[in-house]
């Protein structure tokens, strides 16, 4: 694959049930690499919509960020109104989310309850672990096509809506969330990004926020299921955890879930049935220390199986999409 002048790269291994491998040498300058190859690595990921270079050889978290922003196209991305906690190492670049090793994170497409989002995602594994931790990869355009007809013509039409309610003991804090502590800040915010809140009497902080559940892609045109519908869900939290969340907050005082965009809840069938399809479409390969990801975050949703042992996963945010320029827009706000 040889694009523009840049150097071109090697045949790129498509097997069934794993991502595209891109199988390279390592790499004296892994920068310079990056450079001279992101044009047709770019395409590759447009062409496919994710990309798995094994054999680069990253070795700690200063070259990855430089890779990282080598490969970005519009630049890094600052994370807000996150879920848990991260360690940052650059502008855009972080840790792996702080999620208990023995629970999974099942498929989304990240920050795709924001108004601006990344449009490319980027992971670098400096350590893999013992077992699990694979990050899977599932086609968005295929989600469409194999969920029922109902239920994405009802989620189109409506969108969803996320409910959060924060507090000082469960996830992250008002203030990592949205990188301040300041009240008059975080409601500037709020109405800003189409975020409806109040203030709770015990300080806490409850929010609700409605989004397309299916957008267009800004540049190929292709309809995406693009929401994190059923892995904020309450449904898919193990039910123990579950029922011990219910049982210290009550049902609507849970520290997040989802609802269809008018108000009503989501089944614990339809969420099982959105996570069985994602199973289905999931491809994967375990993580090999100095490999390198990249993702289209709108085309492919991406997830973490749990691990055993230590695991270092570095994640890049990049180029920024606004939803109002792949999406027809629903009534963001629930009112």
């Amino acid at each position: 694959m040889s694009i523009s002048s840049q150097t071109a790269l090697p045949e790129v291994d498509l097997q069934p049930g794993k991502p595209p491998i891109l199988r390279t040498e390592p790499a004296d300058d892994a920068v310079r690499w990056a450079a001279e190859h992101h044009v047709a690595l770019r395409a590759m990921v447009a062409e496919h919509g994710s990309a798995l270079v094994r054999g680069l050889g990253l070795r700690d978290a200063p070259e990855t960020v430089a890779v990282f922003h080598q490969l970005a196209r519009t630049g890094p991305m600052t994370e807000r109104e996150a879920f848990a906690s991260r360690q940052t190492y650059a502008e855009g670049v972080y840790s792996s989310s702080k999620w208990p090793p023995s629970q999974p994170m099942c498929m989304h497409h990240e920050l795709s309850y924001r108004l601006e989002f990344p449009g490319l995602m980027l992971f670098a594994c400096l350590s893999a672990p013992i077992t699990g931790g694979v990050t899977g990869v599932a086609d968005s355009t295929a989600a469409l096509d194999a969920l029922p007809r109902d239920l994405v013509e009802r989620l189109e039409r409506e969108g969803w809506m996320l409910v959060r309610n924060y507090n000082e003991e469960i996830g992250t804090s008002v203030a990592e969330s949205f990188g301040t502590e300041d009240r008059g800040a975080i409601e500037s915010y709020c109405h800003a990004n189409a975020i409806e809140f109040e203030w709770r009497s015990d300080g806490g902080l409850r929010t609700w926020q409605r989004r397309n559940a299916v957008v267009r892609h800004p540049e190929t045109g292709q309809r995406c299921w693009f929401n994190q519908i059923a892995f904020l869900n309450e449904w898919t939290l193990d039910p123990e955890v579950r029922e011990f969340l219910v049982d210290s907050y009550g049902a609507e005082g849970l520290p997040f879930t989802t609802r269809f965009g008018g108000g009503d809840p989501i089944g614990e069938d339809v969420v099982q049935l959105i996570n069985e399809m994602y199973q289905a479409k999931t491809v994967r390969e375990p993580w090999q220390a100095g490999d390198l990801m990249l993702v289209d975050n709108i085309r492919s949703a991406h997830s973490r199986e749990p691990f055993t042992g230590p695991r270092e996963v570095l994640v890049g945010m990049a180029d920024p999409v606004r939803l109002a320029d792949c999406a027809p827009p629903v009534k963001v706000n629930a009112g």
